[in-house]
């Protein structure tokens, strides 16, 4: 499989609209998810955000309010 002009188009015009470079590669035949984000690399197309976030947190729910207990008045 070679880069033909055409294929590169077809490239930019899918990694301009958002589509993932697995999307890509399966719409272009022949080459693998790797080789279109090398190749996108290679032109110098817009870095994407990765969906992964490093040390992410899980929001946990806020622990219910424990009831202080009453003091007895004195007598």
């Amino acid at each position: 499989m070679s880069w033909t002009d055409e294929r590169i188009d077809t490239l930019k015009t899918m990694w301009e609209k958002g589509l993932t470079a697995s999307q890509i590669a399966e719409t272009l035949g022949g080459v693998s998810r790797n080789a279109v984000i090398g190749k996108a690399h290679r032109l110098g197309l817009q870095a994407r955000p990765s969906p992964v976030k490093p040390n992410e947190v899980e929001a946990k729910p806020a622990p219910a309010p424990r009831a202080e207990p009453v003091a007895a008045a004195p007598r």
